[in-house]
């Protein structure tokens, strides 16, 4: 099985965007004040041309399989950055592709400077958050930084 893991491209936009909101229906998750209601959302390789900003894609066989990465969220501490867009579809989670998307984001915080990652998601996403936990991050009382995803109620914390 050829599996490629890159950097977005325009040609994935829509692509990530169905699978970013499909994940929200798997889980039955509410999607207000989410990713799922963000516009940027069907825009992701326009969004991550900001600087010390990257969204690593999956590619199984030629077909996306899911995302992850790392943004510069406005309102964060000095020398913080989110880990945003981790999803996976459906028909490639279990694989460890979500493992390898992190530490490939994480490589990158800590290639561009960061000192800590942040991040937001929500308890339905157990599978996400035991993957957050055993990648060292911590719980935080209260949200950090202005992701404008107000529905999160999950808020962690990694050193690098």
């Amino acid at each position: 099985m050829e599996i490629t893991l890159r950097k977005i491209e325009k040609k994935d936009n829509e692509v990530l965007a169905k699978i970013i909101r499909s994940c929200f229906h798997d889980f039955k998750v509410a999607t207000a004040g989410t990713v799922y209601e963000d516009p940027t959302t069907d825009h992701l390789s326009e969004l991550f041309r900001q600087i010390n900003s990257a969204l690593f894609v999956v590619e199984i066989e030629g077909e996306l399989g899911g995302c992850c990465g790392i943004f510069p969220t406005e309102g964060l501490p000095e020398h913080c950055a989110e880990l945003v867009k981790f999803y996976i579809h459906k028909d490639f989670r279990g694989q460890g592709l979500g493992k390898n998307l992190m530490e490939e984001s994480i490589d990158f915080a800590k290639m561009s400077g960061y000192k800590s990652i942040y991040i937001e998601s929500l308890p339905e996403f157990s599978t996400a958050v035991s993957i957050y936990e055993k990648q060292g991050f911590t719980y935080l009382e209260k949200p950090l930084g202005n992701s404008g995803h107000s529905g999160c109620n999950l808020w962690m914390i990694r050193q690098l």
